[in-house]
């Protein structure tokens, strides 16, 4: 028998809605459920009548509004941007004061700023939450980033803290045997409070620019093994399942060598991935979090190349065209494969600890600039499990928080510096390798780049500085005093060529 008021509700059942509010169910909580579409909430709640908490559809805002328990929380999950505040104008005048509405959407963190000021002007509370883990985290448990009123998020706490995935509290390893109404049993659940406003969708967003660095990265690996080594892909599927067993382990990797594995269904002989068109879509959050790095001064050149290396695969016909004309180096490896594969290994694994150091240094950099309080521990520690770079290397970072709160990049932490030092030449050696037998490799070099940089007490901006004075006057300042003092020098003019008369 449904109780007379909801816990909580959901608007907008594509199947990210659908798995999340069947999630919550599986929980006990009974939760309302409402898309524009009635047919479509109808055959939802009839395809599951046996949720533990149960499901109760509404054919109309109001309807919705009126079944849930006071204050109301209402989860909203449609398309990020204009039909996202569709739905919210939709609601507004239905609400009374101290209601909640929670945008679970990949929202633009300045929408989510603008959203949350403009319904607490009107006496309501707004929660952005990124939600990771695709449809099967929505289903079974997903990581959790709410931002928000730190109240509100008390509101919506239990019913998060439930739904989210679990790792083991000493290992920080994902927790699994859920299944339909057989939720996971312990654990430290994935998801914390992250911050006011649009913290929580700014943190999904750099999760996302992260995500892209992973996954491109892991493509470099795999193509420097085919370029290199001319492997098949089942023999790097089975490097890749024996990389998931040490420090690489993660969720991209895992699913990784299953895909290079995998036979093409429709002529069960060639490898899958062999049938794949070489060109990457991508929705906007990677580049979301390079135009970010770009307006707030921080270096995130991985994530930057992961993005650009999208762009470059979806000019096919261009690189076609291109591939007639242009003609690389002659080149070929030589060596061993044993000593190839680790350091492509190590070379990924460098390439890693760049990648999430950029990041996490451009978190730190957003805080300052829009009033946060973000605790970069609970960040890493609510990635562990449920989201798409959930990874066990997590754990070192969480570790190097805990050890160092205000650390200022994860580069300078005792383990990833041991880490780097020690696998550093093999990371060098790949990189090298790849420009000199032309396989593009663009994330592995910027992240070396990268940390030839950070690593570099002086860099030649000084003559930047000076070319900079030379033809704007834009000033420049002398290592012999303070920093803030400038000086500008009165050039002559340039010497121009003579045309003749």
């Amino acid at each position: 028998m449904p109780k007379a008021h909801s816990d909580i509700g959901l608007i907008g059942l594509a199947v990210m809605g659908q798995n999340l509010a069947l999630n919550i169910a599986d929980h006990g909580f009974q939760i309302s459920v409402y898309n524009r579409t009635v047919e479509k909430t109808d055959k939802f709640v009839a395809e599951n009548p046996a949720t533990p908490g149960g499901l109760v559809g509404a054919k109309t805002l109001p309807e919705f509004v009126a079944s849930l328990a006071k204050p109301r929380k209402m989860i909203i999950l449609v398309q990020a941007g204009k039909a996202t505040d569709a739905v919210i104008d939709g609601l507004v005048p239905l609400l009374e004061a101290g209601d909640i509405i929670i945008d679970g959407g990949n929202a633009l963190w300045t929408d989510t700023i603008r959203r949350e000021k403009t319904l607490r002007e009107k006496g309501l509370r707004f929660i952005g939450s990124g939600v990771s883990g695709g449809e099967e985290g929505a289903r079974f448990g997903p990581s959790l980033m709410p931002g928000g009123e730190f109240n509100a998020w008390l509101e919506l706490k239990p019913i998060w803290e439930a739904v989210a995935a679990k790792v083991d509290a000493k290992t920080g390893r994902p927790l699994t045997g859920a299944a339909p109404g057989k939720p996971v049993v312990g654990g430290v659940p994935c998801t914390t409070y992250i911050g006011e406003n649009g913290a929580g969708h700014y943190v999904k967003m750099v999760h996302n620019g992260i995500e892209y660095g992973d996954m491109q990265m892991i493509c470099e690996a795999y193509a420097l093994m085919q370029g290199l080594l001319g492997l098949k892909p089942a023999e790097m599927g089975e490097i890749f399942s024996g990389w998931n067993q040490g420090a690489l382990d993660s969720f991209l990797i895992e699913i990784t060598a299953d895909i290079l594995k995998q036979k093409d269904p429709a002529t069960k002989r060639k490898a899958f991935v062999d049938v794949v068109l070489d060109t990457a879509g991508q929705k906007g959050t990677g580049k979301w979090t390079s135009t970010n790095a770009l307006d707030m001064g921080v270096p995130a050149p991985t994530i930057a190349e992961a993005v650009f290396a999208r762009c470059i695969s979806a000019i096919k016909d261009e690189r076609v065209a291109a591939a007639k004309i242009l003609k690389g180096p002659a080149k070929k490896y030589r060596g061993g494969k044993k000593a190839l594969v680790q350091a492509i290994h190590d070379a990924l694994y460098c390439s890693k600890i760049c990648s999430y150091a950029q990041g996490f240094q451009l978190m730190r950099t957003a805080q300052a600039e829009f009033g946060w309080k973000l605790n970069f521990g609970e960040i890493a520690q609510i990635f562990r499990g449920g989201c798409i770079i959930r990874a066990a290397f997590l754990q070192k970072i969480t570790e190097a928080y805990a050890r160092k709160p205000d650390l200022a990049n994860l580069l300078l932490d005792p383990y990833f510096n041991k880490t780097v030092q020690k696998a550093q030449a093999n990371w060098r050696k790949v990189v090298s390798l790849a420009a000199e037998c032309g396989v593009p490799a663009p994330t592995f070099a910027s992240a070396l780049a990268y940390y030839d940089s950070y690593r570099s007490a002086r860099l030649p901006a000084n003559l930047l500085q000076a070319q900079r004075d030379y033809f704007g006057a834009h000033t420049y300042e002398r290592v012999d005093q303070p920093r803030g003092k400038f000086f500008h020098v009165d050039w002559p003019e340039p010497t121009r060529p003579q045309l003749p008369a």
